[in-house]
């Protein structure tokens, strides 16, 4: 018994033609990539969970917040948001008397978590466009696998089983891929969505407790200064 299938995805690209197979290399290439984002999103959120623990850890645990940035990690983006409001801080100084320093520190810290939010939504509208592209690759694979058909069955002027049963197959394959792309790439975008939303509710957290500390800081900073000039 022969058990290799003579209409299956070998047979596709041993029988089909030029189109047939930038449309199999191309359906590959939309799910090697929307893999591949998915997964590397996917280890950048969980980095960014254990910089969120750590960072609370840090805080939660330090005296001061000079004591506690040194226990970031160089490439945490909390690390990048105490550092923002800290540079700020100094620029203040050139603006004392024309803005407040706590609109001052707001304006910086919410530029600063937009900032990491955008950055947080790179690679998601690659798995976007593949999603909602894919089916369409697929229906052309589709259309081109009948249009084979009806070519063979004009050629011929035969329209039995055997002599259409391979290009109705190729078209039914070509669906089937598109699908079989594009559902992952739509369920690991709207997945991935969701835990974004997830971890930048946690930088807006980090970063309203940053705001509140550099408050208190700079009003024991203006006590001690004032204590010693008394």
């Amino acid at each position: 018994m022969n058990a290799s299938n003579p209409y299956g995805l070998s047979a596709v690209w041993g029988q089909g033609d030029l189109v047939a197979r930038t449309t199999l290399v191309l359906l590959a290439l939309m799910s090697l990539l929307s893999w591949y984002v998915i997964l590397a999103k996917l280890l950048e959120q969980r980095r960014q969970e254990r910089q969120a623990r750590e960072a609370r850890a840090a805080f939660a645990g330090a005296g001061s917040l000079q004591k506690a940035v040194p226990a970031l990690a160089a490439e945490s983006p909390f690390r990048f948001l105490v550092d923002s409001a800290m540079d700020a801080l100094r620029k203040y100084e050139s603006l004392a008397g024309q803005v407040d320093v706590a609109t001052w520190l707001s304006q910086d810290i919410v530029r600063n978590v937009s900032t990491l939010g955008m950055r947080m939504q790179s690679g998601l509208s690659v798995l976007a466009t593949i999603g909602s592209t894919a089916p369409f690759v697929g229906l052309f694979g589709t259309v081109w696998g009948i249009y084979n058909a009806l070519v063979t069955i004009g050629a011929t002027g035969q329209a039995s089983i055997d002599r259409v049963a391979g290009p109705v197959g190729e078209a039914l394959i070509m669906t089937a891929l598109g699908l079989a792309v594009a559902v992952p790439a739509v369920l690991g975008y709207n997945w991935l969505i969701r835990r974004n939303r997830l971890a930048l509710h946690s930088v807006k957290g980090f970063g309203s407790d940053l705001h509140t500390l550099l408050l208190i800081e700079i009003e024991k900073s203006q006590r001690g200064t004032g204590a010693r000039g008394a």
